[in-house]
């Protein structure tokens, strides 16, 4: 009896709201302004994206400091410190900002807590550029952690006044963990009004849960510096489904379809469709022709553009504030 290959594809999967507005922010500032644009960090993190706006004359730089005075700049999705913003300041950059809104909202929070006289636990990686900008709005105040077994070594009284926040891309269920234990040491602990882990993380990490039993292997397409797709595999794995994060299509090594029937597949927030319908044409050449949809939500999400890039704006009178 012969064995009949297919792929799930889960549903939602790929580009956020967050990261389609920050993309579109750059081509329209190329547009709008002209080449070059100056980007701090990677716009979004993937290669694809980043490689193609640099055709475009995109110029990705890792400090506003590398970029000459007076000239475009553009705030990655991540967001940016105080001190990040006082220095493009400085050097007259015209800044476009753009931080993804829920990371705004981070930002809001860490500065209403730190007024409040709260120390701040930041759930987070450390190094991560969503990370260094939200700590940086009161670093006196704040303390990252990366998982529960950190809690031990905040040396803070368990009566003190402390409020947690979380990093926007992180493992639902870890976060969970984390907060939990957060509760059950300190008697005074605030927390953001909403859950800071962004609806587009919560949802790709419910279709990677839904869809991973029904795998032999998962394939996560996005980054490999992407925290929000490296959590999605870590989804798979922990529902017992061998997964890997693969950036492209070259990336798939055939070794680890032996004995596959079914493969899974999705996409991290920052990873564009057509690096998914790469993997699929590949897929479909080792056998796996047959696709089906498994989709456990749908998403309406969208975020506006700044005014002064939204289309038809005149080019000649617009200027970044």
């Amino acid at each position: 009896m012969s064995v009949v290959k297919k792929v799930i594809l889960a549903a939602p999967r790929g580009y956020c709201a967050g990261v389609d507005r920050a993309v579109q922010i750059v081509e329209r500032a190329l547009d709008t302004c002209g080449a070059p644009v100056y980007v701090r960090k990677e716009i979004v993190h993937n290669l694809h994206v980043v490689s193609q706006l640099k055709e475009r004359g995109a110029i990705f730089v890792d400090s506003e400091e590398q970029i000459p005075e007076g000239a475009v700049c553009v705030f990655s999705a991540h967001g940016v410190s105080p001190e990040v913003r006082a220095n493009a300041a400085r050097r007259n950059l015209q800044v476009i900002d753009a931080t993804c809104p829920l990371v705004t909202k981070v930002h809001l929070e860490a500065k209403r807590f730190a007024r409040n006289g709260r120390r701040i636990v930041l759930v987070g990686h450390v190094g991560h550029e969503e990370i260094e900008g939200t700590a940086g709005e009161a670093p006196a105040n704040t303390t990252v952690i990366e998982d529960a077994a950190q809690i031990d070594a905040l040396n803070l009284d368990p009566g003190e006044p402390v409020a947690y926040l979380t990093q926007t891309t992180l493992s639902v269920d870890d976060t969970r963990e984390v907060v939990e234990g957060l509760r059950e040491r300190f008697t005074d602990l605030a927390g953001p009004h909403n859950d800071d882990i962004c609806y587009a993380t919560q949802n790709r990490q419910v279709a990677v849960k839904a869809l991973a039993p029904e795998a032999d292997l998962v394939l996560i397409v996005g980054a490999l510096n992407s925290s929000n797709s490296n959590r999605m595999v870590e989804v798979a794995m922990k529902a017992g489904t061998r997964a890997y994060l693969v950036p492209d299509e070259t990336h798939l090594q055939e070794k680890w379809l032996e004995g596959v029937e079914v493969v899974g597949v999705s996409s991290g927030a920052s990873a564009p469709e057509v690096l998914v319908e790469r993997l699929l044409a590949r897929l479909a050449t080792l056998g796996y022709e047959t696709v089906e949809t498994k989709e456990v939500t749908s998403e309406d999400v969208t975020f506006s553009l700044p005014p002064w890039l939204r289309a038809g704006g005149d080019r000649a009178a617009a200027r970044p504030t």
